[in-house]
């Protein structure tokens, strides 16, 4: 488990953006931005070799303990040891998530008008996050 941002603030319009460093010897990594631990709107959790997935994003969200449908992206610009810099910038209905070379929105499922909560877990090691 990483640093936990609370009270962002994070509202459409705006953006997060994370840079950090990924483990030599990764198998995955998470990123979760929410209202809380436990109101999860993108759980953002790129595979290198985890749960069955190889190079694979797999997000979803969490409303209490109750996940819901997995969605995958197969363009994985990740590589073990090196940096990564992911941006989330919240609209109205959804997260655009902008990667190195490749973009894709994810749906606001839980409704949440404001994004307060963010943590990293895993392969992972944040070296800075910046909002506007």
């Amino acid at each position: 488990q990483g640093p936990v941002c609370t009270n962002l603030g994070l509202k459409p319009g705006q953006r997060l953006t994370v840079k950090g460093k990924i483990a030599p010897n990764a198998k995955s990594f998470v990123m979760n931005l929410g209202k809380d631990a436990t109101l999860v709107g993108l759980h953002f959790n790129p595979r290198f070799d985890a749960h069955g997935d190889v190079n694979t994003i797999v997000c979803n969200s969490k409303k209490v303990e109750e996940w819901g449908a997995e969605h995958r992206e197969a363009v994985f610009p990740f590589q073990k040891g090196g940096t990564a810099e992911i941006t989330f910038s919240v609209n109205q209905n959804d997260v655009t998530v902008h990667l190195p070379g490749h973009q894709f929105t994810f749906p606001n499922r839980l409704n949440l008008s404001v994004f307060d909560y963010f943590d990293t877990q895993g392969d992972f090691t944040l070296q800075s996050l910046s909002w506007e």
